[in-house]
């Protein structure tokens, strides 16, 4: 997830102030030491040839321990598979994906200093990858759809959440990947085809589909919009015309867009003519 406007954490609560020495073994080339110290903090901990970049990460071996949890669920072999990264930060996920031999694979953030990452990790790494700075919420003009779209560690960061996610629905030809981070309920709910207006009952169960919304800060992040609760998640992605077809972990949903048409019009562009 980057820093950016649009997709941003706030870089400030890593505790990414190691030193050259701690962030690197000594046998590493000291231009690679002194570029990844210069390039500094890091929000993703990249294995950069047997050189961490993030070793003492407040979340530890992030977001290795996340990736660990979908890895399973993505073919070994991705030959000439098209991938988007959504706010992409350092671009550990791209190189992921890059490194089961995808074909294209663009990621996509707002944050320069997350994109020069990303550009020397795959640089180091030998790797083809584009990282382009683009807002998220200009994904939709992108020319082109993917066979894989990853939209992890992103949503909860948006003030206009379902609206970025309406867009990569756009843009999904194959599977998105959704995480988000969820509070509250992690319980499934199977919803009511209609309430009655006077039934207030519904909404002191804690397993019907919530987000919460932070004014402020959380988690000393001022980024945090809307956080989710589980089933609240599901039913957001099942509004955006997502089938959930595989769960990789309680916060992370493999997805197709099965339903993401109405008479061949995009749920997004119904929404904004007043189709809907």
């Amino acid at each position: 997830m980057s820093s950016g406007p649009a997709t941003s954490i706030n870089m400030s609560i890593l505790s990414n102030a190691t030193s050259p020495t701690e962030i690197l073994p000594e046998a590493a080339p000291d231009s690679l030491t002194r570029r990844i110290a210069e390039l500094k903090p890091w929000f993703h901990n990249l294995d950069l040839n047997g050189v961490f970049t993030a070793p003492g990460h407040s979340l530890g071996d992030f977001p290795k321990f996340k990736w660990q949890k979908i890895a399973g669920l993505v073919p070994q072999d991705l030959r000439g598979a098209s991938v988007l990264d959504i706010g992409c930060n350092a671009g550990f996920y791209s190189i992921a994906m890059k490194q089961r031999n995808a074909g294209r694979v663009l990621g996509i953030d707002l944050e320069d200093r997350c994109l020069e990452q990303a550009r020397f990790a795959a640089e180091t790494l030998g790797l083809d990858i584009e990282f382009r700075k683009m807002c998220l919420y200009d994904v939709d003009q992108l020319p082109f759809r993917f066979d894989y779209v990853l939209f992890l560690g992103v949503f909860y960061h948006l003030r206009y959440p379902l609206l970025a996610l309406d867009k990569a629905v756009k843009k999904t030809r194959g599977r998105l990947i959704f995480q988000s981070m969820l509070r509250g309920s992690r319980n499934d709910f199977v919803a009511e085809p209609d309430y009655d207006f006077h039934n207030e009952t519904i909404f002191h169960n804690t397993d019907f589909p919530a987000t919460y919304f932070i004014e402020n800060s959380y988690s000393g992040d001022y980024t945090n919009w809307f956080i989710p609760n589980r089933s609240g998640a599901m039913a957001m992605l099942r509004s955006a015309g997502l089938e959930i077809n595989e769960t990789a972990d309680p916060e992370t949903f493999i997805c197709t867009p099965a339903h993401a048409q109405r008479d061949g019009k995009y749920i997004l562009d119904m929404e904004l003519d007043g189709t809907i």
